[in-house]
């Protein structure tokens, strides 16, 4: 279990608490469970790379306390 901080640049951020074989669509669908946006509205990225939905967290090598960007579109 690990634990991702995202970041939407106006004052909020939000924890998320998920396992490291998680897509990053299960990641949006739980950041959308705690902000009340709907999931296919969240960008999730690092600086210039934005993830793909389809492509598990430990494959980006997202880690236990790392900060990701989260956007709304």
């Amino acid at each position: 279990m690990i634990e991702v901080v995202l970041n939407d640049r106006l004052g909020k951020k939000v924890r998320v608490k998920c396992n490291d074989d998680d897509t990053i669509g299960d990641l949006k669908k739980l950041v959308a469970a705690q902000t009340g946006t709907r999931a296919d509205k969240i960008r999730i990225q690092k600086w210039y790379t934005v993830y793909k939905d389809h492509i598990t967290l430990k494959d980006y090598e997202i880690h236990d306390g790392m900060g990701l960007e989260l956007y709304y579109s």
